[in-house]
């Protein structure tokens, strides 16, 4: 199967937030367990959902540390809160509430963060999310998705109405390419073959996702046919695809708009290692480094070499 970029005439399908309280709305009906909270973000974006169901959205203010402490309390009442902001804020920030209150307990509470990566270029390392995966994954208990489109998030929100238990959703900002063309089966723990190849492995997750597809098709060009698997489920991750990519390619490449330490190119490292397959290995991502460029996400990424036409020089060499 290949998966190629797609346009879409509804301007909301382009922006993940969008998709996402979308879907949130979608889920909201079937179950008056779903309740809403936010960190004073989001005017606007949110007014239908709170016309819809009054009493289940709550604007906290700029509090998302005491945002995820009540959340924690409704989610032992019964409710089950989805909590909103900006992802620094709505993890890093809120880290040890995230730990003592959802993920020892098992609280249904699902974490959802904006702006992964480098979406709040221009405001710095303050805004900039290239460490939240790494921090949140090593919490027992606590799933890790980061979908690609906004037909991945969509998905991966019904997904997360089914679960029961605490869950981080990481999000782009605005204007994510629809890459699948149409409604994404996804389960929890699962990955999404966007192109099959032999001669090497493309494992994305998030916002490089589409730029991951843009590489397979600038490769395959060159006579080079590369599996993409688009990995919206960090933790759990997709043991079984990751493997056969392994054996069946000799080459796994891993790129996300977060930091090469601890995020899905290192959780892919750490099973390939114990199983023992061999294979070449490259991760690319965000160095272990802050950034002291002033840019947007399009200028970070190709200062990182993550351009789709420096990815695919890269490859391209290793192969």
């Amino acid at each position: 199967m290949t998966t190629t970029l797609h346009a879409h005439s509804s301007s909301w399908r382009r922006r993940l937030r969008n998709a996402f309280i979308n879907a949130l709305t979608e889920i909201a009906a079937q179950d008056d367990k779903i309740v809403f909270l936010t960190a004073d973000l989001g005017y606007k974006l949110f007014d239908d959902f709170a016309r819809r169901y009054p009493g289940r959205f709550m604007n906290v203010g700029v509090a998302e540390a005491n945002m995820v402490g009540v959340s924690s309390g409704l989610a032992l009442e019964g409710l089950r809160p989805f909590v909103y902001s900006i992802v620094p804020f709505a993890t890093m920030r809120c880290f040890e509430q995230i730990r003592n209150d959802l993920a020892y307990h098992h609280a249904d509470v699902k974490v959802v963060g904006v702006g992964g990566g480098y979406s709040y270029g221009h405001n710095g390392p303050t805004h900039h999310a290239i460490e939240d995966v790494a921090v949140l994954r090593a919490l027992p208990n606590l799933v890790v998705l980061s979908p690609g489109d906004p037909r991945e998030t969509e998905a991966c929100v019904h997904a997360l109405g089914k679960y029961r238990g605490p869950a981080y959703l990481r999000l782009g900002r605005a204007g994510e390419p629809v890459v699948h063309s149409g409604p994404v089966k996804f389960e929890i723990g699962k990955s999404l073959l966007l192109r099959d190849g032999g001669d090497a492995a493309l494992l994305a997750s998030g916002s490089l996702v589409a730029t991951a597809a843009q590489v397979g098709e600038l490769l395959a060009a060159q006579g080079k046919n590369c599996r993409v698997l688009s990995m919206p489920s960090i933790k759990p991750l997709d043991f079984a695809a990751i493997e056969s990519a392994a054996r069946d390619t000799g080459c796994v490449v891993t790129l996300e708009e977060h930091s090469i330490i601890g995020g899905l190119g290192s959780a892919v490292a750490e099973h390939l290692l114990e199983t023992g397959i061999k294979t070449k290995f490259k991760r690319f991502g965000a160095k272990d480094a802050f950034s002291h460029i002033c840019g947007d996400q399009a200028y970070h990424r190709a200062a990182l070499g993550l351009t789709p036409d420096q990815l695919a020089a890269s490859i391209g060499a290793m192969l």
